[in-house]
């Protein structure tokens, strides 16, 4: 059986990302975590950005469903708006900041930079991708990636 994970890109009014630091080891990350027993991956990306970070966001679209097969995982990735809450640091994360696609921190996970170029590149369709566990953000487009038409 498959892992369900669900991951929300809140962005701020000049197009910057919010971004985690891990507690758990060093890595800046999307909020954003597994999907419940009986919890669709919308209402669970809202959940954890709740927990995470301390933000009420509405999911405005599916950017993307990403498979992750040596974790057996499939994540859902949804753009988020930031509604209401206060930006504070939780026992999933030690850091939290904004930062600009071009300038995210060498330690961002290569899966979630990947989905925050999908969100910046999107055309109406949601990107359906197998992404590798120890892939680069540098090594450009997957090949074994495909736009859902």
């Amino acid at each position: 059986m498959h892992n369900l994970g669900a991951f929300a890109i809140i962005l701020d009014d000049v197009s910057r990302v919010l971004l985690c630091h891990r507690t758990d080891f060093d890595a800046w990350n999307l909020p954003g975590g597994k999907v419940e027993r009986q919890e669709s991956p919308w209402k669970a990306a809202q959940r954890e950005a709740l927990e995470e970070v301390g933000l009420v966001v509405r999911v405005e679209h599916l950017i993307g469903v990403y498979s992750v097969p040596e974790q057996e995982a499939v994540a859902f990735t949804f753009l988020c708006t930031r509604m209401d809450g206060t930006i504070h640091l939780s026992d999933e994360a030690d850091d939290i900041q904004w930062f600009h696609r071009d300038h995210l921190p060498s330690s961002t996970l290569p899966r979630h930079a990947e989905r925050i170029e999908d969100a910046f590149n999107e055309c109406g369709d949601a990107w359906l991708r197998v992404q590798a566990q120890q892939a680069l953000a540098a090594d450009g487009p997957c090949s074994t990636c495909s736009r859902h038409r």
